[in-house]
């Protein structure tokens, strides 16, 4: 509940998670912008995207390339959209099974969960190394932490 709400006084900075349960995704068309793996940097990159393709109407993704150790700020491509003109590329996130996750809460005490989370998920024995973990943001108060898995 929030502040307003008649039932609470105050905001709870508290983030609730989800069970983890399988899901199985279709690849997903994005225009994205990469950045080093670095707290910092990924809080700029998503600050900087977020004003240049605005967030009425968007579906929103986080990617970690465990390969290349890079982190994608993703939006999920409409017919209309020029990556370019955004300052972004064309991508596709992988498609396939994941171990997914839900986070509820209030941020920012939602997002420092998603690492923590990622990680516990990451020790899964099928995780696959390969595909890149994801973050769906359902709204800012909600994210899907997803592990691919074989």
């Amino acid at each position: 509940m929030r502040a307003s709400d008649p039932l609470t006084s105050s905001v709870v900075p508290f983030a609730s998670v989800s069970d983890e349960h399988i899901v199985v995704r279709e690849p997903t068309d994005v225009m994205l912008v990469r950045v080093a793996d670095e707290l910092p940097e990924i809080q700029r990159a998503w600050a900087a995207f977020e004003t240049e393709v605005g967030l009425r109407g968007r579906k929103f993704y986080g990617a970690f390339d465990p390969l290349t150790a890079t982190y994608s700020v993703c939006a999920v491509l409409r017919p209309d959209d020029d990556p370019a003109a955004f300052g972004a590329e064309r991508g596709t996130l992988p498609g396939g099974r994941y171990a997914c996750v839900r986070l509820q809460g209030e941020p920012p005490a939602v997002y420092e969960q998603i690492g923590p989370t990622a990680q516990r998920l990451a020790q899964r024995p099928d995780a696959d190394r390969i595909r890149p973990t994801l973050e769906y943001y359902r709204r800012h108060d909600v994210i899907d932490v997803l592990v691919p898995v074989a």
